[in-house]
């Protein structure tokens, strides 16, 4: 059986000796991916997203090739299908942790989500130190909800813990507007829409306005998931009408990864 938990730093085997590099990653940041038939949506989205990152909190300058050349390294001949996900963490230099696991698909059943008033801090950076995040979800488990969705103290919506919410009426995305991660999902989808002519706009969203779109749904590296109910309060879904969601995003081109 091939094993699907790999991790390499600075494009090598990882050794016990790396451990304090594996805890230096907490203070850093990352990008997550599905990786399929050893190829990616939006590489060069995340490549831009962890250079941007590494400027503003390291003011360094990131190795592109060392971060392609590591998730080659992690994914090596055997390892087509898998969740990848790229640490970047400053000690004495910049560092680059790549590490795989099992692959995973958006959930297809509708969401049930939880406001909670929490705003992460520097939003617009995948930054290390996840309890926050992983604390709500295990809160909105407890209630008998799938996830947490973040709201401002006013209730206007930001993100959900991993995800990015959108709305569709039908005719026109509406996303919500709030200090939040522009997720690579999000970016690619914003661009698919465009070409297919689909309107987009953002404005501030709050948990009463969902009711009035056709579908809602979340965003994140796993693909696109449904909401179906928010703070117990039905949600109105349409699998005709997320479909068409569904096809722009299906139709993203894949990145092949290259082959060491």
């Amino acid at each position: 059986m091939i094993s699907q938990e790999r991790a390499v730093v600075d494009g090598r085997p990882a050794t016990g000796a790396d451990l304090g590099l594996a805890l230096a990653a907490r203070g850093g940041h990352f990008t997550a991916m599905q990786v399929r038939g050893h190829a990616v949506r939006g590489l060069e989205l995340h490549l831009e997203r962890l250079e941007e990152a590494t400027e503003e909190l390291f003011g360094q300058r990131l190795d592109r090739d060392l971060v392609v050349g590591g998730i080659a390294a992690a994914l090596g001949d055997d390892l087509d299908d898998a969740s990848v996900r790229v640490n970047v963490t400053l000690t004495d230099r910049v560092h680059v942790i790549v590490s795989t696991g099992a692959p995973v698909d958006a959930p297809a059943a509708p969401r049930r989500l939880m406001t909670v008033d929490y705003q992460r801090f520097l939003p617009h950076i995948k930054h290390g130190g996840g309890f926050p995040s992983i604390h709500l979800g295990r809160r909105a488990a407890a209630e008998g909800f799938d996830d947490a969705l973040l709201v401002a103290g006013d209730g206007t919506i930001s993100e959900g813990t991993i995800t990015n919410l959108g709305c569709f009426d039908g005719e026109r995305v509406v996303w919500p507007q709030a200090p939040m991660l522009t997720g690579i999902t999000l970016r690619l989808l914003r661009r698919g829409l465009s070409r297919a002519g689909i309107p987009q706009e953002t404005r501030p969203l709050k948990a009463g306005d969902l009711a009035g779109f056709r579908a809602v749904f979340l965003a994140n590296s796993w693909g696109i998931s449904p909401v179906g109910e928010v703070d117990g309060v039905a949600v109105p879904y349409s699998p005709e009408v997320l479909s068409r969601i569904l096809t722009v995003y299906e139709a993203t081109p894949w990145d092949p990864i290259p082959r060491r």
